[in-house]
């Protein structure tokens, strides 16, 4: 059998090696196929009108030989690109070519990167090898200044997509990063220099292919990595920082220690020169230094002393410098910029050892006397610090400041007192001004509107001195607030009804209704006090001014009990009207309050204390009553008013003053009498 198989085989073998041998004799004598020139593909693409839709939009397939030709990719045919055309013209749209067959390594790099996986979680607006190197028939070498990854231009590539807020806000970024680099000393150095800069672009932090989210290990931009990253243009500043105590914490894992970016900014590094700079002098102990070294959880996390900040900005050095000086040592002058080691460390700045050095830079000749006193000296009245001399001689002047200054203050008031009963007594006072009613109400609207003032001020300024000294906690603040709160809008309902139901209230609404003579009043009593009108003006009842506080009263009331009212109740007012009702409610009670509280100290206490014609105060807010004297100066026309004081003081057994009698136009009514 196996003999049978065998010739078998041998059989067919020689059967059909002659028709292979043919076949392969034929195959080689047959003419190569010619690779296709570039010539007859830019026979249809050099015209520049040809295009062809891609996602609804027009897209050119032209290609200009020229720049081609002066592109990187110019030693190339087309083919070698697009190896899936075999004839010339085609029917079949060529696939896209791939520039991994090339570049493989940047296109892993590229593939490990945040634009790449934008791109797979279907961002189409994420960045693709043409967005950053251009159109892949104009390619050019990076080391060409026209190139689109030529360092020069870098930052117009990436702000192309960057610098574009709706491109940003598209994927849930922001455009602002590249602003702030545009703004920064490395963006102004780029665009100043062109391609003779060396300042850092994008691609000098972030990489060039295979850029990554600053929140990966990875990431040449994570925390741990900004140093060496920095270290690229600045090795010396590396060498002194990583040898610090920040650089040294910064190694055993501390990701609350500082890096460079966590001091000079991210983006919008600026020149120290710079006011502006977070490493500005000026800037080093309020905000960049303080940020850490104040917070009292870097005394609690590591046993570092807090407060650093703010006992510097109590200090010589601090005022001074808030003063404007250039000169005065900040934060860096003692404790170095990168090199900052712990006053423990014999090379630290602030070692004991070096001190005398470390002081005389600005201080010549200082000895180790001098270096004894402390530098961040913050003395607060109540604290007692320092040495025992300091401690005693505190505390004396203390007890001194608190007797003299009371003693002094007891003096003039008991002075003052006296002066004004004399000066209220001098005065025949009959003519009533203020009835008990008006008295109680004019009363309550102080005492709630300054409770309203001081407590309000309190939450929204509270370093202040007032908020110091009510020393209230909010609970109990909020409740003196509301209570003084509703107390305003008990007056100012009691007042309505007061005006509507009374007969005195009607006789006093009606004479408060501004009318023309008003505005005439007005410019003629400017014109009076500034000495073009020789006669003043008389008024009646009531003057436009005493008008005018009285209408903004009203006003202010409704306005400050309605956004209060809505503040008060914020979560019905939430349910009912959009949440922006009450941010706007907020910012008309706050300005209200400011303008409010400025008209009754600007205006009001004027007409109470510091006119001269009132001077010390005015008594009617007491006892509601003026003298005839001034009631005649201040509402001539009101003479019925006057003749009816002088009645009843006549009938109460009193010396009547005399009262001149009225003229026509004094005769005309001039309102009810108050």
């Amino acid at each position: 059998m196996l003999k049978r198989n065998r010739a078998r085989t041998a059989i067919a073998l020689a059967f059909l090696l002659p028709i292979f041998s043919g076949a392969s004799l034929w195959a080689a004598k047959q003419p190569k196929q010619p690779k296709i020139t570039d010539a007859e593909c830019l026979a249809c693409h050099a015209d520049a009108s040809m295009t062809k839709e891609v996602d609804g939009k027009q897209v050119s397939l032209a290609v200009e030989e020229t720049k081609f030709k002066g592109s990187v990719h110019g030693m190339f045919g087309c083919t070698d690109c697009h190896t899936d055309i075999k004839s010339a013209p085609h029917d079949t749209p060529p696939a896209k070519p791939k520039c991994a067959t090339c570049h493989a390594d940047e296109n892993a790099a590229y593939n490990r990167g945040f634009h790449a996986q934008a791109v797979k979680s279907g961002d189409k607006l994420a960045a693709t090898c043409q967005d950053c190197h251009g159109n892949v028939h104009q390619i050019l070498p990076a080391t060409d200044p026209k190139s689109k990854v030529h360092r020069s231009t870098i930052p117009a590539t990436c702000g192309a997509c960057h610098g574009q807020k709706f491109v940003m806000e598209a994927s849930g970024h922001s455009a602002q990063p590249f602003i702030n680099y545009e703004e920064s000393v490395h963006g102004k150095s780029v665009a100043k220099g062109g391609d003779k800069s060396k300042a850092a672009v994008c691609t000098d932090c972030h990489g060039a292919h295979d850029i990554l989210n600053g929140a990966d290990p990875k990431s040449s931009i994570a925390k741990a990595n900004v140093p060496f990253t920095c270290a690229k243009c600045h090795e010396k500043v590396e060498q002194e920082f990583m040898s610090s105590i920040h650089g040294q914490a910064v190694t055993r894992g501390n990701w609350q220690a500082p890096v460079c970016t966590d001091c000079h900014g991210i983006h919008t590094i600026k020149a120290p020169s710079d006011p502006a700079s977070s490493v500005n002098a000026y800037n080093l102990a309020r905000s960049t230094c303080a940020r850490c070294h104040e917070s009292v959880r870097l005394a609690g996390e590591f046993g570092v002393e807090g407060r650093r900040g703010s006992t510097y900005l109590a200090s010589y050095h601090g005022l001074a410098s808030e003063a404007g000086s250039k000169v005065v040592a900040n934060c860096a002058s003692c404790h170095g910029a990168h090199n900052i080691l712990p006053s423990s460390d014999p090379k630290s700045t602030v070692n004991h050892a070096n001190l005398i050095k470390t002081c005389g830079q600005c201080h010549p000749g200082v000895t180790e006397k001098f270096i004894q006193g402390k530098v961040h000296v913050d003395a607060p009245l109540s604290a007692d610090i320092g040495s025992v001399a300091v401690r005693w001689i505190r505390r004396m002047y203390l007890t001194l400041i608190l007797v003299t200054i009371g003693a002094m203050l007891l003096h003039n008031l008991i002075i003052w007192r006296r002066k004004a009963l004399l000066r209220r007594e001098a005065h025949h006072r009959i003519v009533r001004r203020m009835d008990t009613n008006q008295r109680i109400q004019h009363l309550t609207l102080l005492i709630s509107f300054f409770v309203l003032v001081i407590t309000g001020f309190a939450l929204k300024f509270p370093d202040s001195w007032f908020a110091e000294l009510l020393n209230l906690n909010e609970t109990l603040r909020g409740i003196l607030h509301r209570t003084a709160g509703g107390v305003l809008i008990a007056a100012g309902l009691y007042h309505v009804g007061y005006l509507l139901l009374s007969a005195e209230g009607r006789r006093l609404m009606l004479a408060m209704l501004p009318e023309p003579k008003d505005m005439v009043d007005a410019l003629d009593n400017m014109r009076h006090y500034l000495g073009f009108n020789v006669s003043k003006p008389q008024f009646k009842r009531f003057n436009y001014a005493e008008k005018a506080e009285y209408w903004a009263l009203v006003w202010g009331t409704m306005v400050m009990a309605s956004t209060g009212l809505a503040l008060w109740f914020k979560v019905q007012v939430g349910h009912a009207l959009p949440r922006w009702w009450l941010d706007v409610a907020t910012a008309i009670h706050f300005y209200e309050a400011v303008l409010a509280t400025l008209a009754i100290i600007v205006w009001h206490f004027y007409q109470v204390f510091f006119d001269p014609d009132v001077y010390p105060m005015s008594w009617a807010w007491y006892d509601g009553k003026v003298s005839v004297e001034h009631y005649q100066d201040e509402h001539g026309l009101d003479i019925e008013t006057v003749r009816r004081a002088v009645d009843v003081a006549a009938a109460e057994g009193g010396e009547p003053e005399p009262v001149p009698p009225a003229s026509e136009e004094e005769k005309q009514p001039a309102g009810p009498r108050h």
